[in-house]
């Protein structure tokens, strides 16, 4: 039993049409255009990454710029002598070279004998130099001058990965094709067309996990499929492709996100653990994390939603779980994952730092749930921390009834509870039965003489005055509302400016240290003092420290009209002598004989 060759899907799926060429028709449908209206370049330069098209467009190119019998669409014929000769690989107007392994000047000196020759069938002879950027200087050279200036019947097609490397004289006489990364869904769609053809089982969502992994390159994209055709048995399943190319699960990232939502720090830790289990790594967990928050972040709204470059399955679950997440909460939790990213190669205990990062993001609900809490539960919350344990509570509802009053001392003086307004709901006349109005009128509050007496006591009015005038002790400081007027001496305000000039001293903060050291301020006017900087940047650095120390001042001194300006004092330094001729110069100044010397014995400053 005869057992047939196989040839990969790269080479079988070739294309040879410009038609049949993967998400390049930009440059594919410039170079139909050039064929038919006669406007063909001397020299072409195709551009881009691997496995994107560059060696199949130069070949189409060259096959269908000698094609006999051109078709109305651009297309060649492939049934020509011209065309049959190149498919069979035996044309003589096509000639490759691979610059990688002949890139001496010899090489390309044997290529310019070559050109010389006319072409004995066809209308030109076409040279293709793949990866022209390993060519040697000496040989870039050598081509030069034959790239200029071609024979009319020669056309060369250079082809390069790393277009920094090009000569820029080799550039500007070329014309130049940028090739792009084929995107995600036409390499999907390529590879869906091709198993149909092999009558291949596939899902889509595994098509477009190998599109994805092959990173914008369609022949990676085509090698990964025959390794999964091998491995499945003729089976393309989502679960088979992520097994076979080592891809983390999307349901473990969506099983992630699920649990920093709901706060289960125990449940994120067991799950990474179980990642680490199946052998990832975490610098490559926590790089696909950032990019399943980025994809969270597009799928919030429509319009950076074709920017989700997934199947239209896990599409479904990327809005489902984006709903659920707030932006700030996104844009928060990669942030963190960012910054794990950046230091977890340089970390010694590289888990830790996954796991940290996940812990942080775990609290990052509860943080959002407390900065955007109403004011009223704020000032609430705020006010219980503020009570005072000691401070004596009088307990009164709206409707004027107190809860468990105790019984009345008869050696306390009487409240006069007719005078506490309460606002009362009554009905005013001439309005409906629904519709009422808030009355200030005075409620006379009636104790509940028949509940039982606790040891709840209710405070005196003067306690109660003498209560409220500690409280307003203790928090009001006369001296923050600015209105302090002290006197007080110069040397009571250089004690304070060494005081603060000490602290700066103690915070390493030598540069600022040296201002407040350098010039002792000078009084102007009562109150008003000036110190000098020597530049511009001293005057900053002052400027900035000025608002905390003029609080300082004020503060201690207890005076606010106190105020400290800067004046620019700038010192030039004086010239040196650096040169023969100037230091001669500066000491026949300070010694004239010294010229009279020179001059007598003929003296060179040499």
């Amino acid at each position: 039993m005869a057992v047939e060759n196989f040839i990969v899907s790269a080479r079988k799926y070739r294309p040879v049409t410009f038609e049949s060429v993967v998400g390049q028709q930009h440059i594919t449908n410039t170079l139909k255009n050039a064929i038919k209206n006669n406007q063909l370049a001397q020299a072409f330069l195709f551009c881009g990454p691997r496995g994107v098209g560059k060696t199949t467009c130069a070949r189409i190119l060259a096959k269908t710029i000698n094609c006999e019998n051109l078709q109305p669409n651009g297309e060649a014929c492939g049934v020509c002598g011209p065309c049959i000769s190149f498919q069979n690989g035996n044309s003589f107007n096509i000639h490759e070279l691979d610059a990688a392994s002949n890139n001496s000047v010899d090489d390309i000196r044997s290529l310019i004998e070559q050109v010389r020759i006319p072409p004995q069938a066809g209308r030109y002879k076409i040279y293709i130099i793949d990866e022209v950027h390993m060519l040697s200087q000496a040989a870039f050279n050598a081509f030069l001058k034959t790239l200029e200036e071609p024979p009319h019947y020669a056309i060369f097609i250079l082809a390069t990965t790393e277009k920094h490397k090009i000569l820029p004289t080799i550039l500007s006489r070329c014309q130049i094709f940028d090739f792009n990364r084929i995107k995600v869904d036409d390499m999907a769609s390529h590879l869906a067309s091709i198993a149909k053809k092999e009558q291949i089982n596939y899902e889509p969502d595994g098509l477009h996990i190998i599109a994805q992994k092959a990173d914008g390159g369609l022949r990676d994209a085509l090698s990964m499929f025959d390794q999964i055709v091998s491995f499945s048995d003729g089976k393309v399943t989502y679960r088979t492709v992520i097994d076979n190319l080592n891809i983390l699960d999307y349901d473990y990232y969506f099983s992630i996100i699920d649990s920093l939502l709901k706060e289960d720090t125990a449940g994120t830790l067991l799950l990474f653990d179980e990642i680490l289990a199946k052998g990832f790594d975490g610098s490559h967990f926590i790089s696909g994390l950032s990019e399943h928050f980025r994809n969270l972040l597009v799928s919030k709204d429509t319009n950076t939603l074709k920017l989700l470059e997934v199947s239209e399955g896990i599409k479904a679950k990327y809005l489902q779980q984006s709903q659920a997440s707030s932006v700030s909460f996104l844009l928060s939790a990669m942030n963190i994952a960012n910054q794990c990213d950046l230091s977890y190669k340089l970390s010694k205990n590289q888990r830790l730092q996954v796991e940290l990062a996940l812990l942080k993001m775990c609290h990052l609900p509860s943080a959002f749930n407390m900065l955007t809490a109403p004011a009223t539960e704020m000032s609430a919350s705020a006010g219980q921390i503020k009570k005072k344990p000691d401070t004596p509570e009088l307990s009164q509802s709206i409707t004027g009834k107190t809860s468990n009053p105790a019984p009345v001392s008869s050696d306390q003086p009487a409240i006069d509870h007719t005078a506490i307004k309460t606002p009362v709901t009554e009905k005013e006349p001439g309005k409906t039965g629904s519709e009422t109005v808030v009355s200030d009128k005075p409620k006379p509050f009636i104790p509940n003489l028949h509940t039982a007496s606790t040891s709840v006591k209710i405070p005196s009015l003067k306690e109660l005055s003498n209560a409220s005038a500690a409280e307003i002790a203790e928090e009001e400081d006369p001296f923050i509302k600015g209105d302090a007027m002290e006197d007080f001496t110069m040397d009571s305000f250089l004690k304070y400016w060494s005081d603060y000039a000490a602290r700066i001293k103690a915070e390493r903060n030598m540069s600022l240290f040296t201002i407040f050291t350098a010039n002792a301020p000078t009084m102007l006017e009562p109150y008003r003092f000036e110190v000098a900087v020597a530049n511009k940047t001293q005057e900053n650095m002052f400027r900035d420290e000025k608002p905390s120390l003029m609080n300082y001042l004020r503060v201690g001194l207890k005076n606010f009209s106190i105020e400290v300006n800067t004046r620019v004092d700038e010192i030039k330094a004086a010239k040196r002598p650096y040169t023969t001729t100037e230091k001669y110069q500066y000491m026949a100044s300070k010694n004239p004989q010294l010229a009279e010397l020179k001059r007598r014995f003929n003296l060179d400053l040499d």
